[in-house]
């Protein structure tokens, strides 16, 4: 049986912000491997005009494109792409799913407030550019129209009903540090989804791009063996 995995991107991001998980499948499995990129995202955004129709149906082509050369797929889903991967789910034939920080739920205010705290400290230190959170959404702030945010809530809402019919092998993982999507998040997701097989992976440290948290090796691992055995 030849293996497909589809890894999807989060809103107003791009491949970037799975390729560190990406790029560890490609090394240590020999499958297909695709992550594209939706409508208006990616490296230079142009969001505006864009619908929650227009995302589904980037992640829909791209399955269908993928099913024509592969037996089996896996969906890999980071924040709204979590999101995207359970509506694949729900619609098409999917062997695995990994949620990663998958946004079914969003905005940490405690957390939201401490990452601001931070950021204003470093600032008054005039270190704010230096910060890592501040670098990752400094151009999302001033690129990402109000209507878009709008869209990615109508996928959302949309899916959520969806949530305890999705019967696959799943594996949730969720930093606790998320200011993003709450951690209470992942423990919906895993309580909701009625599979029997089905795993959840806190970060102790893990904020909103898990992708690069501290602990990612230690769960990439734990992903490679859930993705390899039958």
């Amino acid at each position: 049986m030849k293996q497909g995995i589809l890894l999807l991107h989060g809103f107003s991001g791009g491949p970037y912000e799975i390729e560190p998980l990406t790029e560890y499948l490609r090394q240590h499995m020999k499958c297909d491997i695709v992550t594209p990129t939706y409508c208006g995202h990616g490296e230079e955004l142009s969001m505006r005009g864009y619908k929650a129709q227009h995302w589904l149906m980037d992640a829909e082509i791209a399955y269908r494109q993928l099913a024509k050369k592969v037996d089996e797929i896996t969906v890999i889903g980071f924040s709204m792409g979590g999101v995207i991967a359970l509506y694949l789910a729900k619609r098409y034939p999917v062997k695995k799913l990994v949620l990663l920080s998958a946004a079914i739920k969003y905005m940490s205010p405690v957390q939201m407030l401490e990452d601001l705290r931070q950021m204003a400290k470093e600032a008054v230190k005039g270190h704010l550019k230096n910060n890592e959170l501040f670098q990752r959404y400094e151009r999302k702030l001033m690129t990402v129209p109000l209507s878009s945010m709008v869209e990615f809530m109508r996928i959302v809402k949309k899916v959520e009903p969806y949530i305890g019919h999705i019967n696959v092998p799943t594996f949730i993982i969720q930093g606790e540090k998320d200011g993003i999507v709450p951690h209470i998040a992942a423990h919906f997701l895993f309580d909701s989804i009625p599979t029997e097989e089905k795993h959840l992976f806190l970060s102790a440290n893990g904020k909103h791009h898990i992708c690069y948290s501290d602990d990612c090796e230690e769960w990439f691992c734990e992903v490679l063996a859930f993705l390899c055995t039958t």
